[in-house]
């Protein structure tokens, strides 16, 4: 497989991200999953790329990639759990009580 392979299913995820975000505004859970796609499809080029060029920089920048998507995802999940247990809810038009 080349590099281009590699680029191409990244492409298709992110794009997948992308739609999945702005297709879908009302589920918090959603909009959750569509940036971690999103996340992850950056991913595989810092991969790709750290094959390509044989150098572990990339893949060490992974590394912390998916750290902070762990606890982004941790927190974000919480956060919905808070939300839910409140408002019994967690569609994104419901939470406009949250303006101060």
């Amino acid at each position: 497989m080349t590099l281009s392979h590699f680029l191409i299913l990244a492409a298709i995820l992110f794009a997948i991200g992308i739609v999945g975000i702005f297709l879908n505004r009302k589920n918090l859970i959603i909009i959750l999953m569509s940036i971690e796609l999103m996340l992850l499809s950056v991913n595989i080029n810092f991969i790709a790329f750290s094959h390509y060029l044989q150098d572990l920089a990339g893949q060490i920048f992974v590394f912390f990639v998916l750290v902070v998507a762990a606890t982004e995802s941790a927190i974000g999940l919480a956060i919905i759990v808070a939300l839910f247990r409140n408002l019994k809810t967690i569609h994104v038009d419901d939470l406009d009580s949250l303006k101060g």
